[in-house]
């Protein structure tokens, strides 16, 4: 920080001060001088007044004497005279500032002065009161005649203070001259002094640095400013200084610089050709075991590793389990097919949930199995695979040699983990997903065999029991029913077995519900000589492929049904896609009452009602015994989306 006294602007003012302060004590002086010069003059003036005064005195009292002037009034006229003459001499001694008047300081002046008050108290008014005061006429002629040479002795002292004054006067009017032609060799040095120091304290500093500014942009970095004051200017050449240090430093190390972000570059492009490569093949559908392969394989082509593998914790037991390996043998494999959370160093990091490195070559209170160190590696690393915060396994790294990782690196190993936790979440997902959907299709199937297939035998095994009862008894007439019944019970079965072979035979492809359902339709009138119909209106948004398969099934179980209850002679369905998607099948049988239908005797409704639930659609059941029946299906666009 600048000192207050070294600044510019400190410096300035001083030296404007000092100018200020000289030149205003020599015009000071200049009115000094010229108002004693007026003081003299005046003074000049008055002590010429008395020698008038002292001839007028002189001239009134002679000619009062020769022409006999009134004595009253030749008295009041001198008295007049007098005083006015003994005013003007204490003017002249005590002098008056306001007029200006005074006499000057000399002492041969003040001598000459108290010598003319002296001659004038003692000589001139006691001569001039006793002209005024004798009555005798020769007496006045006497005094008259003594009078004469006294004022003129006094009128020649008057003079002589008068020539003092005039001299004094003149030496002060040389000094002056001499103060004025001062003031103009002042203004013309002070001028060159201010100029000289505007350049040194101004002029000559922003110069170098505009020099060196325009060198600097010349693009030549060694160029330094002399620090040559403490002010502003000073501060900036340091500032300018430090400046160029910093530029010349980065333009010094540009090359090394530009190669390190290069490499930095480099790094980060490998980092995000990391990231984006296995997320891409963690996308894809694939085994467990295949994604953990490919994934090891490519974080140690990225890291320079030469062994892998990544193991993965069961949550129930909380072991971990060695699933894949690369660059390690079957022995290590074995050894380390299983371990327990806490054994060795992967169980030990496993426990404490974060990145672990170890020397093998270094010393360690942890009891170790150093399976890896037989297998020839130095270090060992040891990173974790993460979903939503729940370690699902980890990873390791084999090096032969000893080597560090950067935090990034780190940072980097631990989001790949995730990665790859987030897909071996996601494909345990889809394989639950898959086994709880062939589930449920497999509970839908068993309940269609029960339904149909499972009913039928149980109707032929009360038939064959009853057909032995008859064989045992001979009754051959009832032996025939039997056998009747037994073929119409087989031929009813094996129709149901069609019936399902071609159910689950039958696919929607490419959003081709209509055409799916046409195809099923053909097929039923050809095994049961009913009559169909479609009928489709609407262009609305077509249904998930997935959606539109649990659609058909609901048709085909619907025809089924048809088929085995309605007794009916016609078919119709209906597809409606005017914003909702509506799917009606409608026959012309016997029709039944739905509320009193018992909820075991017909499996086949609560089939069809389960994959209704399932994507999210409405079915309702009309029905009027002698009236047929319409099963119907609809599906909401809020429904559709949230299926």
């Amino acid at each position: 920080m600048i000192k207050p006294f070294h600044k510019l602007s400190s410096k300035l003012v001083s030296i404007l001060l000092a100018f200020f302060c000289v030149a205003l004590t020599a015009i000071s002086l200049t009115l000094y001088v010229s108002w004693q010069l007026e003081g003299g003059a005046a003074a000049i003036n008055d002590a010429g007044s008395e020698r008038m005064r002292s001839y007028r005195l002189a001239y009134l009292l002679t000619y009062n004497i020769h022409f006999g002037l009134d004595q009253v009034s030749m008295e009041g006229e001198l008295e007049r005279e007098m005083a006015a003459f003994e005013k003007t001499l204490t003017d002249l001694e005590q002098g008056d500032p306001s007029r200006p008047l005074l006499l000057p300081k000399d002492e041969g002046v003040r001598r000459q002065m108290a010598s003319l008050r002296q001659e004038w108290r003692e000589h001139i008014r006691p001569l001039l009161e006793g002209v005024l005061t004798s009555r005798d006429a020769e007496v006045r002629r006497r005094l008259l005649k003594e009078i004469r040479p006294s004022v003129e002795n006094f009128v020649g002292m008057v003079n002589g203070l008068v020539l003092s004054v005039e001299r004094d006067n003149a030496d002060k009017t040389g000094l002056l001259r001499s103060i004025q032609l001062g003031l103009v060799m002042l203004a013309v040095l002070g001028t060159v002094i201010l100029l000289f120091l505007m350049y040194l304290l101004i002029i000559r500093p922003a110069t170098k640095l505009q020099e060196g500014i325009q060198r600097m942009a010349g693009e030549d970095f060694s160029v330094r400013v002399p620090v040559e004051s403490r002010d502003e200017f000073g501060a900036l050449a340091l500032g300018f200084n430090r400046m160029a240090d910093h530029l010349e430093g980065l333009y010094n190390t540009l090359e090394q610089r530009v190669e390190a972000k290069t490499h930095s570059l480099e790094e980060k492009n490998q980092e995000l050709a990391l990231l984006y490569e296995i997320t891409a093949f963690l996308n894809e559908p694939a085994a467990v075991e295949d994604i953990c392969r490919r994934f090891i394989r490519r974080v140690m082509v990225q890291f320079a590793a030469q062994g892998g593998a990544v193991r993965l914790v069961d949550a129930k037991s909380q072991k971990i389990h060695l699933v894949v390996t690369e660059g390690l043998s079957e022995v290590f494999a074995r050894k380390e097919s299983c371990l327990n959370m806490g054994e060795c160093l992967c169980g030990g990091a496993a426990s404490t949930q974060t990145p672990a490195f170890f020397d093998l070559m270094q010393p360690t209170e942890m009891k170790l199995m150093y399976n890896c160190r037989d297998e020839g590696y130095r270090l060992v690393s040891v990173f974790t695979i993460r979903v939503k915060k729940r370690l699902i396994g980890i990873f390791n790294l084999y090096f032969h040699k000893a080597r560090g990782f950067t935090p990034m690196e780190v940072q980097l190993l631990e989001t790949v983990g995730q990665h790859l936790g987030a897909a071996i979440e996601g494909q345990r997902l889809v394989s639950r997903e898959k086994e709880m959907a062939i589930s449920e299709e497999r509970n839908l199937l068993a309940q269609e065999l029960h339904d149909s297939i499972a009913q039928g035998l149980a109707f032929l095994n009360i038939q064959i029991q009853m057909l032995e009862e008859s064989l045992r008894k001979g009754n051959e007439r009832e032996v025939t029913e039997g056998l009747s019944h037994i073929r119409e019970g087989v031929q009813e079965s094996y129709d149901d077995v069609r019936e399902l072979l071609v159910h689950f035979r039958t696919r929607v492809h490419q959003a081709d519900l209509e055409g799916a359902i046409r195809g099923t339709l053909e097929k039923f009138e050809g095994q049961t000589g009913i009559k169909t119909t479609l009928s489709v209106s609407g262009t609305g948004t077509p249904l998930d492929t997935s959606n539109e398969t649990q659609a058909l099934h609901i048709v085909q179980e619907a025809l089924s049904n048809v088929r085995k209850h309605a007794g009916a002679s016609a078919v119709t369905v209906e597809i409606s896609r005017h914003g909702d998607c509506a799917i009606s099948v409608r026959d012309n049988g016997r029709g039944f009452n739905p509320d009193l239908q018992p909820g075991d005797s017909h499996v086949g409704i609560s089939i069809m009602k389960e994959r209704a639930h399932r994507i999210g659609g409405q079915l309702e059941i009309l029905s009027t015994p002698g009236a047929g029946t319409e099963i119907r299906l609809t599906l909401s666009k809020l429904q559709k989306e949230a299926a």
